[in-house]
């Protein structure tokens, strides 16, 4: 007899609904087709080790099941429970009268026991606009497909659950998400303050006016400056987490399975990848592509440390994405899409010895010693941050100070406001919400000095020897500077607070 049982596959952060057809027949053998992994191919031992320690067996007789699309590249062990329940349904070991309404996903221990799977929120997705009853899966797994609204999602944690579901009519659980309620509850939380930072008021500033405007920054300083303790902190400073900025993110962390037990994410996301990473680590690829450090922080922030000991290959592979706030990665067969809309926070030092010409300094670098491990960063990715800012050591007087600065809520709530006011704006515009976004255009319409501010900004172009790159970006800053004050008009001191922002820009900075 011929069964249908329904899976799924995961390509890029969507998923193609997967059918597994089983047909039992005379003779003798096992054969599974439609282009299986290596993983699926030895299923059939897991699944026959599990049905035998649960009471069931594989029928001694012709099983061949495929898994259509056939032309689809299958890839994983979540495919267990599936043909598991495919190869019992079919010669009527168990009822099968329902098995077609509900998609079946799960990894098989050899004593029927559930692993989880990777996916789970996207494969729940389609599986809803598809009109499956519901999802049964792992127990690890349920919460993130719960996230589901108005779709019935099943957690197990044995083979055994899920064929009395279906033989004998035992209920299974619904796992149930109030999404609002956890996700207001939670999002607040913040594991690092910017209360605990002592001095750096104007390093503070800096990381404000960039969460406001969703600028690129990168600080310069020397070791124990506090470029990573600042980075730590910038997104408790970042405003909350929409339901659409969570669902999308969790899809993405779905993906590579880092979405146990838990419901939508509610953090912003903070990667701090290793100098040592790869190009497709950071950009993702693969033989079976997976999203990269970049998609992984979407929506939330990309921390470098230590930008110029990074391999400038894969540091270039970020330009694109950058700017697209896409990653397109393609294969001879098939093109994934993921997103990579993420603030870039990078630290170096200015020179290889750690610290500036300054003669006080424990360790020196000449000038050419400064300009040779600074030039290790390509201009191109320097023009794609908007803010550069020298971090210096905090002296003695203000580590010591018992006193506790302003605290992370209290910056946000102003940074909210920015937002907020940005959001107005581009409230017309599909792919741009925040000032970090805009294009020459937008900056054209949106950043209009008076006299005054043109001669300040001329001047200081001159005088400074800022590029012609710095020009665009110092107009972004002092938009969103402008909008932190909730005024209209980009004024003087908007402007000169904003030339300060553009420190690698300076003829003459190396000294």
């Amino acid at each position: 007899m011929l069964i249908k049982v329904y899976g799924s596959a995961v390509f890029g952060i969507d998923a193609t609904t997967v059918v597994v057809e089983v047909n039992v027949d005379k003779g003798i053998g096992y054969h599974l087709v439609g282009l299986p992994d290596n993983a699926i191919k030895e299923s059939n031992y897991r699944i026959a080790a599990a049905l035998q320690n649960i009471g069931y067996k594989i029928p001694g007789k012709k099983i061949t099941i495929n898994m259509a699309p056939a032309d689809l590249r299958k890839e994983g062990s979540a495919y267990d429970l599936t043909l598991a329940l495919g190869i019992l349904a079919a010669p009527h070991q168990i009822n099968s009268e329902e098995i077609g309404d509900y998609l079946i996903m799960g990894e098989l221990s050899l004593d029927g026991s559930l692993q989880p799977i990777k996916g789970a929120l996207p494969i729940a997705i389609k599986a809803k606009e598809e009109g499956f009853k519901g999802f049964i899966l792992p127990n690890e797994n349920a919460m993130e497909a719960a996230v589901v609204e108005d779709f019935k999602v099943y957690g197990v944690d044995n083979i055994k659950e899920v064929i009395d579901f279906f033989d004998s009519g035992k209920p299974l659980e619904e796992v149930q998400v109030e999404n609002q309620v956890e996700f207001s509850e939670q999002s607040s939380h913040l594991d690092f303050d910017f209360s605990d930072v002592r001095g750096q008021e104007s390093i503070k500033r800096c990381m404000e006016i960039a969460a406001a405007g969703g600028h690129n920054i990168i600080l310069i300083g020397p070791p124990g400056a506090g470029k990573t303790m600042l980075a730590k902190r910038l997104p408790s400073i970042l405003p909350p987490m929409t339901i659409q900025e969570a669902l999308e993110t969790t899809k993405i962390h779905s993906v590579v399975g880092k979405v146990k037990n838990r419901g939508l994410m509610r953090q912003r996301p903070f990667r701090n990848p290793h100098h040592t990473i790869s190009a497709a680590a950071l950009v993702g690829g693969g033989s079976y592509p997976q999203p990269g450090e970049i998609s992984l922080s979407h929506n939330g922030v990309l921390f470098l440390d230590e930008l110029p000991e990074f391999e400038r290959r894969v540091l270039e592979v970020m330009r694109q994405p950058m700017e697209d706030r896409e990653v397109t990665i393609a294969r001879a067969q098939y093109t994934v899409t993921y997103p990579s809309s993420f603030m870039l926070v990078a630290s170096m030092n200015p020179s290889p010895s750690g610290y500036f010409n300054d003669p006080d300094a424990p360790l020196t670098s000449s000038p050419m010693e400064m300009q040779r491990y600074l030039a290790k960063i390509s201009g191109p990715l320097l023009d794609r941050i908007d803010i550069h800012i020298e971090v210096t050591p905090v002296p003695f007087d203000k580590l010591s100070d018992e006193r506790k600065g302003e605290g992370s809520a209290i910056i946000r709530d102003r940074v909210i406001v920015a937002r907020k006011i940005q959001a107005e704006r581009f409230s017309s515009l599909e792919d741009i919400h925040y000032n970090a976004q805009m294009g020459t255009k937008l900056i054209r319409k949106f950043c209009v000095l008076d006299e005054a501010s043109k001669t300040l900004l001329k001047n200081a172009m001159q005088r400074l020897n800022l590029s012609a790159r710095a020009y665009d970006r110092i107009l972004k800053v002092s938009r969103t500077i402008a909008d932190l004050e909730q005024v209209d008009q980009i004024n003087t001191h908007h402007i000169s607070e904003a030339i300060q922002y553009r420190s690698l820009d300076r003829e003459g900075w190396l000294g």
